[in-house]
């Protein structure tokens, strides 16, 4: 850019810090262009170049006050512009790579070998079964019954303290009967 642009930004920055309003629109109507050109360069999207440019005039009017050499208006600006536009290509690659390991992710749920309710209901009912009573008793009140472990503790007359053993046992139990079925 050459050095009279820059005094004429220049100029245009310290009206705006100054308080004149139209200023700021004499920049927009400089610099949009080039803004939304620089997020398409970096995004290659037509639609979030614009949004960045939206985005990247918020910022500038909200930090141009901040500006200390009003000559470096372009350069700054456009370091805004083109953090903002890495951000959102960042962004889209995180997002693109959550989606394409939740649809690997579904895929190999959905092709891996799913038991059908019924078999695994009864495979449980028949490993609940097999439990002593005492264990089969805290499995129906907690899971069936879904009451917690101080009531099941009222219930059958015994301390949380053994009803959490109980059940926790009548778990290790579960899970080795049905392991081997």
């Amino acid at each position: 850019m050459n050095k009279t642009n820059k005094i004429v930004d220049g100029w245009l920055v310290l009206q705006y810090q100054s308080g004149n309003e139209k200023a700021l629109a004499l920049l927009v109507k400089r610099w949009h262009k080039k803004f939304c050109s620089k997020a398409y360069w970096v995004t290659k999207d037509i639609d979030a170049a614009k949004d960045i440019a939206q985005e990247s005039w918020k910022t500038i009017m909200s930090k141009i006050h901040k500006l200390k050499d009003p000559n470096s208006f372009g350069s700054w600006a456009l370091t805004i512009v083109y953090r903002k536009s890495i951000d959102l290509v960042k962004d889209n690659k995180k997002e693109s790579n959550k989606m394409r390991r939740y649809h690997y992710e579904k895929a190999t749920i959905t092709h891996a070998k799913q038991p059908d309710n019924e078999s695994l209901k009864k495979a449980i009912l028949s490993a609940v079964k097999s439990l002593p009573e005492h264990h089969q008793m805290v499995i129906n009140l907690f899971y069936v019954e879904d009451y917690s472990l101080q009531q099941i503790g009222e219930i059958l007359d015994i301390s949380v303290g053994t009803a959490k053993s109980r059940l926790f046992h009548a778990r290790e139990k579960l899970k080795a009967i049905i392991k081997y079925k």
